[in-house]
This record gives C-alpha cells, structure tokens and sequence, in this order.
C-alpha cells in the first residue's frame, strides 16, 4: 500500500508537469513514433532485395519487429536511466533520495517515468496482430497468457541490464557511461539471431541476452527452428538478470559516499 500510494503520488506529479508543457508531451509522442518508423521501413527497405532473412519471411520479421517494441515501450515509460550519473552522481541527488525511506532504485525509477514511451507498445502490439493475422497463427487464451509472459521477462531483461550498468556510475562519474553503446547492442535482438555468426548468437542469448526481448519469445509463436521450451527461458533469463541488476545496485549504494562539498 505504501508503494502503491507513492507510484500515485508521483504520476500526479507527472501529470501536473505535462499538462504546463503540452507542446513537449506531444513533441516526444512524435518523435518517438518517427523513430519507430524509421526503423520499421529499414526492415521493408531490406526485403525489397530479398524474399528472406535467414529463413525468415517479411511478415515474420516485422512480426518479430512489432513484438520488440512492446516490452521496450514499457521498459523506456519505467526505465528512464540515461541522465542518472549527471543528475544523481554530478549534482548529488543521489543524497536526497537516500534520505528517505523508499528504497532507492524505485525513487529514481519514479522520478523519471516517461509514459509517451508506452505509445510505442501500443504501435507494436498492432503491427504484431497484423502480421498475427496474415500468417494465420492461432490466437486464444493460452497464447494470450503466454505473450503476456514473454513480455515481462523481455521488460525484466532489460531492467536488469540496465540497473546493473547504472549502478556503475556509483564508482565512476562518467556522464553516460556505456549505456549508448549497449542501447545500439540491443537493437540486434530485433532481427532474427540466425542471420549472425556463432560467436554473436551466444552472446545475444548468454551473456547480453537481447535475443530474449525480441526474436526468442516471438518465435514462439512463429513456424520456426526455435524450440518452444528454448523460448519460454525468456521470464527464467529475466528473473536471474533483474535479480542480478538489483544486487549490482544495492552494492552500489552501499559503496557511495555522498556527493561531498
């Protein structure tokens, strides 16, 4: 109930402050949405030189594509990190928020919610029942609930990758650290893993698993060579990387030393 009162109290907070700047709530829908289609046209563009990629169909790629942006619209409105080292670490925030009671990862992630971000999710839960539609898969409750689970393991993968990678900026005042490069890393489980080499394969499934926030749990779904049981390790991946995410920044926190004089 505490937590719960305080996801409100914050939203409100949120909603005051768009409501005063309209213009730049609706800028950023718009850009978004254009970056989303930049990239959906890329996909076209490439299946204009070819009928496949790597065994994969048009309408299943974008298929895969549509699925990809559901959890990361989620994890973009909740996971706001960019400007963390900056703001908490530089200007000392950081401070603040250790001063009071809730735990501290979850006063961050709430000051710097961004809902237009889940305009992206809608968008690609309809390019997915589209592309649902003209490949004819079944749909029912069973692969509700299972698309369902999916998405909040994709969303607890990339929680947990990038908590850890935030966290690092309680040993380093870096302004952004290595999150540019990991946001262009994840971009590769957008596309099916068939078409990389060995080498890349396990580390998009093992070691950075962004296969699982795309290509693994839509395949799923998908008449393809990826098993249904190797799919649904996408919430047991999620599970041990936001574990993992949230011990990196725990010790984090306890390794702070305030932001000085």
């Amino acid at each position: 109930m505490y937590y719960g009162s305080l996801v409100w109290e914050y939203i409100k907070n949120y909603l005051k402050t768009r409501l005063t700047y309209r213009a730049d709530f609706w800028v950023e829908v718009l850009s978004d949405l254009l970056f989303q289609a930049t990239n959906l046209i890329f996909i076209l563009v490439i299946f204009q030189h070819t009928d496949t990629l790597g065994g994969w169909s048009e309408a299943e790629v974008i298929f895969v594509y549509g699925y990809f942006m559901i959890p990361y619209g989620i994890f973009s409105c909740f996971i706001n990190l960019w400007g963390f080292s900056e703001r908490y670490i530089v200007k000392g925030e950081m401070d603040r928020v250790l001063t009071r009671p809730a735990h501290s990862l979850f006063q961050v992630i709430l000051e710097n919610i961004d809902p237009p971000s889940l305009i992206g999710s809608f968008v690609g839960a309809g390019i997915m029942a589209i592309c649902w539609s003209q490949l004819g898969i079944p749909f029912g409750i069973v692969e509700l609930l299972v698309l369902m689970l999916m998405v909040l393991g994709s969303v607890m993968i990339y929680v947990g990758i990038y908590t850890a990678l935030t966290a690092i900026s309680f040993f380093s005042d870096a302004p952004t650290g290595i999150l540019p490069l990991m946001f262009n890393i994840q971009g590769y489980g957008r596309y099916p893993v068939t078409i990389y080499n060995r080498v890349i394969q396990v580390i998009l499934t093992w070691i950075i698993p962004f296969a699982f926030v795309g290509v693994y749990p839509a395949a799923y779904f998908l008449d393809q060579n990826i098993t249904k049981s190797f799919a649904l390790l996408t919430p047991v991946m999620g599970m041990i990387f936001l574990t993992g995410g949230i011990l990196v920044w725990n010790y984090g926190v306890r390794s702070y030393r305030g932001a000085g004089s």
